[in-house]
């Protein structure tokens, strides 16, 4: 008995933020101060290392829990399955429902519980609740899931990530450009067959990884909110993953079972274009292999970094035929992976 996906949906919004709209924006260093380089330079450097080009912001009426109940609606109607026999509902985001104006997170009830209201489910036997993780939060989802359904605490889940970073930046901080909003949703059920969920890893690093990603006031220090905004040390995280993730990768295939030569596609967390290609290189590398063509899907260019919302979305995009250059037969093996904030990484080895 494991764990198969039955139903996929994602939310794409319809703002987009292009690179050229960054132009204006005050930029500043940690402490206050201002960058020697003009924004020009910024963007173009920014552009090199992460390949985002824009990203997608939700609009004003909408918050995170609605964009997550949008994607879980597709992934019901994919699943074709009744909404009120759906056992648990999880949902992954870091942030809760931030008004536009941001301020503070909105965190009870839960999201979950928001969700299921939003879908109507009246169903008092479908337990909703949260996933605070960081990036891999989906993923960790997944691996829940899985459990429920083995144990036979289960038959159907409904698992979600959700994000809107877009309302948690700090404008005065570069890196405000590497996120976006976004949600993506999946139903799972009982598998008898091979098909399903094979195999996972999952850790978490909390000596001084513990704050690679924090909250802390806007760089700007003549401002006198008391806001909190999303921050980070992008070279360490850097450096963690490449240590990391391909080690968490490796594990799960070993706990699959899975030969690496039947790796079809990795659905990796879209964070950093040239750290994601770093992480495979070097997982392919402790096989002594090198990296397949077309292995990892990428969507940052166009839609940034959606946190926990990043590895559903390709993933529907890809399975929907959305991306033509990616395509996923019945019987492939493939990889969900993430890193993100804790630190956590987690992967795990599923076959169509």
């Amino acid at each position: 008995m494991r764990a198969k996906i039955t139903g996929v949906g994602s939310h794409i919004p319809d703002v987009v933020r292009k690179n050229e709209e960054f132009m204006n924006h005050e930029f500043m260093n940690n402490d206050g101060s201002a960058f020697n380089s003009d924004n020009a330079t910024i963007i173009e450097k920014f552009v090199a290392i992460t390949g985002i080009e824009e990203r997608r912001y939700i609009s004003d009426d909408l918050l995170t829990s609605d964009i997550a109940a949008s994607a879980a609606e597709k992934a019901i109607a994919d699943a074709g399955c009744n909404r009120e026999n759906i056992d648990f509902i999880i949902v992954a985001h870091n942030y809760g429902d931030v008004k536009p104006d941001g301020g503070s997170s909105d965190m009870v009830p839960s999201l979950a519980s928001r969700v299921k209201n939003k879908l109507g489910i009246k169903n008092p036997t479908c337990v909703a609740y949260d996933v605070l993780f960081g990036c891999p939060g989906w993923v960790l989802g997944l691996t829940q899931a899985d459990s429920f359904i083995k144990s036979g605490l289960a038959e159907k889940v409904l698992v979600i990530g959700a994000e809107a970073l877009s309302r948690v930046v700090d404008p005065h901080d570069r890196d405000s450009m590497i996120y976006s909003d976004g949600a993506g949703a999946v139903i799972l059920e009982p598998s008898t067959d091979e098909h399903g969920i094979l195999g996972q890893a999952t850790a978490t690093y909390t000596e001084e990884e513990t704050y690679f990603i924090f909250n802390e006031k806007s760089y700007n220090t003549d401002l006198e909110n008391k806001t909190q905004y999303i921050k980070m040390y992008g070279r360490r995280i850097y450096n963690f993953a490449l240590s990391k993730v391909p080690e968490g990768m490796k594990a799960a295939m070993e706990n699959a079972g899975v030969d690496i030569k039947d790796l079809k596609k990795i659905f990796i967390h879209q964070a950093n274009e040239k750290m994601d290609e770093a992480i495979v290189q070097r997982f392919y590398k402790l096989y002594d292999m090198e990296v397949p063509q077309d292995i990892m899907p990428m969507i940052i260019h166009k839609l940034g970094n959606s946190s926990v919302a990043t590895v559903p979305t390709v993933m529907d995009l890809v399975v929907r035929g959305k991306m033509p250059q990616h395509r996923v037969e019945k019987g492939d093996v493939v990889m969900f992976a993430s890193v993100g904030a804790g630190m956590n990484i987690n992967a795990i080895v599923y076959r169509y």
